[in-house]
């Protein structure tokens, strides 16, 4: 059974940055989608950053692109996102998400939530102006 455990949330100011980390176990496959999305209140929950785990490509939202990086540390099964330049329209819950997937070369992860059914448990992102 896969389990992802997400931490790093916290409250900062604009500008400031914050570093989340997840954490997957159980995993048995080569290939998979790993990354984060948010939700904020009343907002339905986005794709932020993928990463394919066993090829490399990334996916980043518009609105986070050149701010954020997703990383990975596949000897701590662990993926990162240094999150640069924070905005307080970035504060939201912010959740781990992962999936099998086989994507082809050129390709990117998938960035719809019905897309993921492993899921972390949330970090809260708070960005005072």
């Amino acid at each position: 059974q896969v389990q992802l455990v997400d931490s790093g949330g916290g409250s900062v100011q604009a500008g400031g940055s914050l570093r989340l980390s997840c954490a997957a176990s159980g995993y048995t496959y080569s290939t998979y989608c790993m990354g984060w999305f948010r939700q904020a209140p009343g907002k339905e929950r986005e794709a932020v950053a993928l990463i394919y785990i066993g090829g490399g490509s990334t996916y980043y939202a518009d609105s986070v692109k050149g701010r954020f990086t997703i990383s990975q540390d596949n000897a701590k099964n662990t993926v990162y996102l240094q999150m640069n330049s924070l905005k307080p329209e970035d504060a939201a819950i912010y959740y781990c998400a992962a999936q099998p997937y086989s994507i082809p070369y050129g390709g990117s992860c998938p960035g719809t939530r019905d897309a993921y059914a492993n899921w972390g448990q949330g970090t809260q992102v708070t960005v005072s102006s």
